[in-house]
């Protein structure tokens, strides 16, 4: 039976590739993201089905609200909190610290919980899956705000899991360390440039801690996730997938 989940960030990368995921085993997708451009291209490569687009920054809690009023009517099964943005911050006038943690953490809380009582509306099992990242695990110096934000992201859905799983809704996250995206690209450089090698360079240092030696690809972590969205037993749980380069027991 179709499903109908939203996901947010979906314009490029892994957002993108998980509304391919699922639109490909027949749910329905309902993309929002801050780019109309991006989101269109992604609406364009999804198999058929009743879709729709949204522009919307997570950050913008009116601009959330008016979005679900429009979907008031929508039977909404699952929530994809993939939206987030990356980079450096640092101490002074120009650092990024609360746009990282407003977009990333504040973000995601804002996301989940303006579209709850769509999702409180749904018969069986219901599901939020939030995207984290490896670096949750990881510090990385100079990315106190992002690293930060990832962390934040785990104990928020530990504490959903346990707040909605009365209501059976299930609430999981997933940490993907590198995974070959646009944004992976630009972080890659922007290390390189700061430490004056070639981004080729930095890309074989940065494999060293990965033991398979390998980004993993888009497709792989919305595999992932579309797994984590069809089973009734998970909840609670963050899923590293990142090559090895963090092994939990």
């Amino acid at each position: 039976m179709a499903k109908t989940y939203i996901i947010s960030g979906a314009g490029s990368g892994i957002g993108r590739a998980i509304a391919q995921q699922l639109s490909k085993n027949g749910h329905n997708c309902i993309l929002l993201g801050r780019n109309a451009g991006k989101l269109k291209q992604t609406l364009n490569t999804l198999s058929p089905g009743d879709h729709a687009v949204f522009t919307v920054d997570i950050t913008d809690k009116l601009r959330l609200s008016a979005v679900a009023w429009q979907l008031r009517d929508k039977w909404i099964d699952g929530l994809v909190a993939n939206a987030g943005i990356g980079g450096e911050n640092n101490w002074g006038d120009d650092d990024r610290w609360h746009t990282i943690i407003e977009t990333n953490l504040t973000g995601t809380y804002n996301f989940v919980n303006t579209f709850l009582p769509h999702l409180q509306k749904a018969e069986n099992e219901k599901h939020v899956l939030i995207v984290s990242s490896v670096l949750a695990r990881l510090g990385v110096a100079n990315y106190s705000a992002y690293c930060a934000s990832k962390a934040g992201l785990l104990g928020l859905m530990r504490s959903w899991a346990v707040q909605y799983a009365p209501q059976k809704i299930l609430v999981n996250a997933i940490c993907p360390g590198w995974v070959d995206t646009e944004m992976s690209q630009q972080g890659l450089q922007g290390i390189a440039d700061g430490i004056g090698i070639t981004k080729d360079e930095f890309y074989d240092i940065a494999m060293q801690s990965v033991p398979l030696k390998r980004m993993s690809q888009p497709e792989e972590i919305a595999g992932l996730v579309a797994y984590l969205l069809s089973q009734s037993v998970i909840t609670g749980q963050t899923i590293d997938i990142n090559g090895g380069a963090v092994m939990n027991s």
